[in-house]
Formats: structure tokens, sequence, C-alpha cells
């Protein structure tokens, strides 16, 4: 056993996810969190369940919970992001938003928000028009928290890919962008500023 075996590995938070079961984009999420782990990097899923069990963010709360402090911690934790919402009416599921939102929590810290991280986007929709406006907002907001979006993002339309429960999907094309969204995040974690 030498050194670099007694390091932790760095870590990939991937947000994303419905309410209600795992969905198409918890499962797109997953397999772009799997291609991540591929290239060495310790994963953490915060899918829809967990996502709905952290309260609706109170920016006066005095106190956090302890699914709020470990979403938290977990972001602080890690080297890179990658960030899977369902297309709502044409933006982001507001269950993403308010996690997302509970980022004003590190605002103080050493690095706050996404700051020089690498955060992979994803976005699914039942057709094609709202996974570009989901990405844009996605972008905005990964650029309003001081992270990198990754040069590529998936817009997966849910009504032709569908997903299956052993990480695979009908259309190879889908599971070749989401991987390469895992790679991408992992080439550029290395030159976050991480401390």
């Amino acid at each position: 056993m030498n050194a670099t075996d007694l390091q932790p590995r760095p870590l990939v938070v991937g947000i994303g996810g419905t309410i209600g079961g795992v969905s198409s984009t918890e499962r797109a999420l997953m397999i772009a969190l799997e291609a991540a782990a591929r290239e060495g990097f310790e994963t953490r899923l915060f899918g829809g369940d967990a996502l709905a069990r952290l309260p609706l963010y109170n920016p006066k709360a005095h106190e956090r919970t302890g699914d709020e402090q470990a979403f938290v911690e977990a972001v602080r934790a890690s080297s890179a992001v990658i960030i899977a919402s369902p297309g709502y009416h044409g933006s982001i599921s507001g269950l993403v938003k308010n996690a997302l939102d509970l980022l004003e929590e590190t605002a103080q810290d050493g690095r706050p928000y996404l700051a020089d991280m690498p955060v992979g986007l994803i976005a699914t929709a039942y057709g094609w028009q709202a996974t570009g406006s989901t990405i844009a907002a996605l972008r905005s907001i990964v650029h309003a928290l001081r992270g990198w979006p990754t040069p590529f993002a998936a817009a997966i339309n849910s009504q032709l890919t569908k997903f299956d429960g052993d990480g695979g999907a009908n259309d190879p094309a889908v599971l070749d962008q989401l991987a390469l969204i895992g790679r991408q995040v992992a080439r550029f974690a290395p030159l976050a500023a991480h401390g």
C-alpha cells in the first residue's frame, strides 16, 4: 500500500430527480455519476426522495435540519457537481431549485456556493421544447453560483428515450452523452480550487 491508497477519493455530488420514485431524470443522473466513478471519483446522489426531505428554503432560519446539513456538507466536500432537472413548464423543477437555494448556506465559506467547480448539467422533458430552456436556466444558475458548467450538457427527450432499472436506455447515444458529462466533471475537477 502506498500513500496514494490512503488518500480519500475526490467526491462528485449528484443533485436531481422527482418526488415519487426513481424518474428518468434520476436514472440519467445515476448513469453520469457512474461514469465519474469509473474515473476514480467517489459519488453521492441526492435524488428525488432526498431532495423532498429538504424543507422549503428559509434564509432567516437559525437552525437547519439534519437533511439540510448533510446536503450542504456534501457539496462543501465535493470537487464537482452534476445537476439533473426535469423540464417543468419550460424551466427547472421547484424541487431542484429549492436544493440549489440551500447552497446560500455556503456563502461565507472559504469556497462559497459552487465557486470554481465543474458542474455537469442534464435536463429531461417530455418533448424537446423544455429541454433547451431548462439547460439554459441551469447554466444561468450555475454561473450565479460561481460554478463552471461543463462544455457539454445532456438534453433528453423522455418521450423518445426510455431508461431501465439496470442503468441502461434504449438509445445508446444518450448513454454516451451522459457518460461524457461524468467524464468531463472528472477531467475538470482537478483544476478546481478546493481548499
